[in-house]
């Protein structure tokens, strides 16, 4: 059996079991490490034995479709040039893939399945992002203040600029505000292994601020798939202390 099958098994017997698709990932994870299928096959596995599915195995692919060349599907094909028009692309803000698509769709219906499970599911969710802070030298209205006659106009004022001064700022809150948030220092970029420093201090923050959520699995980590946070080691770390990730769309 190849490595692969043994997946689809644990997928199969998680689903049977009542796990969720992201409990589901979450436990290979640990099992099989950087061996694990991405993410988004194992929702489309899980998703196929929800659905009904029995066999663990791969579909057959099958044969390249034949094609012909014939008067009547030249003239069809002439009739579809004719009708063709130049035009100008939309805007949007990603191009989605059918299994990106797909990918969202069962999240969304995963976490709805949740919601409508547990009233506290939302108010378990602690979300993290990270976000540069630029540097202002404001003015009070004091000092931004002029002398004028009533005739004079009103003065006017630029409106402030960023400064060339910058930090990089990591916050994480929940329904009842900030948790805990801290400033990289300067020229530290966001690395798997110091995103995993950070979220050694935010359990710190959450059991001093949230005592409700003491225990482990109490509640989840909600954040985004930038590199740091979707390396294996960092889903590993989450594992292994009993935090729940929420699940996040891919756009890979």
């Amino acid at each position: 059996m190849s490595e692969n099958t043994e997946q689809r098994v644990c997928i199969k017997f998680c689903h049977k079991l009542g796990k969720t698709a992201t409990e589901t990932y979450q436990m290979l994870l640990l099992a099989y490490g950087d061996e694990t299928m991405s993410r988004a096959r194992v929702f489309e596995w899980f998703k196929r034995f929800k659905e009904g599915r029995t066999t663990v195995e791969s579909d057959e692919r099958e044969g390249r479709p034949s094609t012909s060349r014939n008067e009547e599907m030249i003239q069809k094909i002439r009739t579809a040039i004719r009708d063709m028009r130049r035009v100008a692309a939309k805007f949007v803000p990603k191009l989605l893939s059918g299994e990106q698509k797909e990918n969202r769709k069962q999240i969304a219906t995963d976490l709805l399945e949740c919601s409508e499970s547990d009233d506290f599911f939302f108010k378990s969710i602690i979300t993290g992002d990270e976000t540069w802070v630029y540097g202002y030298d404001p003015e009070t209205k004091v000092q931004s203040s002029q002398w004028k006659t009533p005739d004079s106009p009103r003065p006017k004022k630029a409106r402030q600029v960023r400064s060339q001064v910058k930090v990089m700022l990591t916050v994480f809150l929940d329904y009842q505000g900030v948790v805990h948030h801290e400033y990289a220092p300067k020229g530290q970029t966001i690395t798997k292994e110091y995103y995993i420093d950070v979220l050694r201090r935010l359990r710190d923050a959450v059991r001093k601020k949230r005592p409700e959520f003491k225990e482990s699995g109490s509640w989840k980590l909600h954040h985004d798939n930038a590199p740091a946070h979707s390396a294996h080691v960092v889903q590993q770390f989450l594992a292994k202390h009993g935090i729940p990730v929420v699940s996040q769309p891919n756009l890979t």
